[in-house]
């Protein structure tokens, strides 16, 4: 008797559920739960999308740019000592100046590297953050050594600089590769999720409005009434919040994709080339100061500029921007010149001349090799700041296109959602 009892109500609830009364009951929980689950899942991801935009306008591009700033600091801070060491006794005061620079920039790119990770990353056995702290004193304090001892005329400050020069080579050129590498994935990352295509967010909306349709037919077949106005405004709803969300975010993807091929690509090729130029440079001038034991530097020089004329080409290639092709075409220029300077460099010193080999090597003029190095240097690093800002600028422009939309999504949703039960309530009425 009590199990009859207990499923009569079941009985009841089945059978209301095959009416109509029921059957639109169920269409209108169903959707305004849809529609409120599509509008909270789209403003997510549409959130998380701008999140994305965001941490590449203020993280991962910012803690990138640092981090390649490390590296070229240092390589080129390895590049000029090793240069101002050919100098007998006092060295210029420029090349003084720029060394001490070059310390200062490595060591305010790394504090923005350290101060963006987490104590635990940067203290961490192996870490390139560990290695760049730890080791940065020990190297300035090897080419101060060897500084002192040049200016006194000893022979030991070659092997001081040599060993500075090892030391960068070996353990903080490493760190940074390492360093610029983590921080690059990181705005790749990022760039990839701004850019993505939102299949999820699309797909539920087409669901959402399926919904509307059939529930739009039944009611048509069930009550004979043409239009639901309820359900013809949910609907438009959300065809506008689909439509919106696909616009707002093609052209974020658009906005993305055009930061990655006119902006970071450019410049991560740039960059290469230039920490290619300066540790040329750095080869070029601890040949000479090897003093015929500097075959490894040479080998590597050789090594190196083969790299280098390829980077160049590889950014000519991908430059978008006639302010990038320009310095591009001057720095192939320069690097010719410097070419031949190194050419005449080489001849001078194999064959014992080694003052003549010096004076080449550091003559400033339009054809002397530390010329045509700085003058390749800037050219590098103007294409670079051009790109770099051609980032910025798409970034922005990213996060642009996004304004609003999560606004516009969530509002849409709360339309859909009581329109929708708006509608069948009127229709629920007519059975009372």
């Amino acid at each position: 008797m009590t199990a009859i009892l207990a499923s009569r109500p079941v009985r009841e609830a089945s059978a209301l559920a095959r009416t109509t009364p029921g059957i639109l009951s169920a269409f209108a929980l169903v959707l305004v739960v849809a529609g409120l689950l599509a509008g909270l899942f789209t403003a997510l991801s549409v959130q998380q999308r701008a999140q994305a935009l965001d941490n590449l306008a203020t993280r991962s591009g910012p803690l990138t740019a640092a981090a390649e700033e490390v590296y070229r600091s240092l390589s080129d801070a390895d590049a000029t000592a090793t240069s101002a060491f050919l100098a007998a006794g006092l060295e210029p005061t420029v090349s003084r100046q720029r060394y001490e620079n070059d310390i200062a920039q490595a060591s305010n790119a790394l504090a923005i590297a350290v101060a963006a990770r987490e104590a635990a990353d940067v203290t961490a056995q192996g870490s390139p953050l560990a290695t760049l702290s730890q080791q940065l004193p020990v190297y300035s304090g090897l080419v101060e050594t060897a500084r002192a001892d040049n200016r006194q005329g000893l022979p030991l400050g070659a092997a001081y600089q040599r060993e500075a020069s090892n030391l960068m080579r070996t353990r903080l050129l490493p760190a940074a590769e390492t360093l610029y590498q983590s921080e690059n994935n990181q705005l790749t990352a990022d760039q990839n999720r701004a850019g993505a295509f939102p299949w999820a967010e699309v797909l539920l909306a087409l669901v959402v409005i399926a919904l509307l349709v059939v529930a739009q037919i039944f009611v048509r077949r069930r009550t004979n009434r043409v239009f639901n106005a309820g359900l013809l405004v949910a609907t438009a709803a959300a065809v506008m919040s689909l439509l919106w969300v696909l616009i707002a975010s093609i052209g974020a993807m658009v906005a993305a994709s055009d930061s990655r091929t006119e902006g970071s690509a450019q410049v991560d090729v740039l960059a290469r080339a230039q920490i290619a130029t300066l540790a040329a440079r750095s080869d070029e001038t601890l040949t000479l100061v090897a003093r015929g034991a500097g075959k490894a530097y040479e080998d590597d020089y050789v090594k190196v500029r083969a790299q280098l004329d390829k980077l160049i080409a590889d950014a000519q290639a991908r430059a978008t921007d006639d302010d990038v092709r320009a310095p591009l075409d001057l720095a192939q220029k320069d690097s010719r010149t410097w070419a031949d300077s190194h050419t005449k460099i080489r001849a001078a010193d194999d064959s014992g001349d080694y003052t003549t080999a010096v004076q080449l090597a550091n003559d400033t003029g339009q054809t002397g090799a530390a010329g045509a190095f700085d003058r390749l240097d800037n050219d590098l690093q103007s294409a670079i700041d051009t790109t770099r800002n051609t980032f910025g600028a798409k970034v922005a422009d990213a996060s642009e296109a996004l304004a609003g939309t999560v606004a516009a999504v969530s509002v849409l949703a709360v339309v859909v959602a009581g329109a929708a039960a708006a509608g069948i309530w009127r229709r629920l009425k007519d059975y009372r």
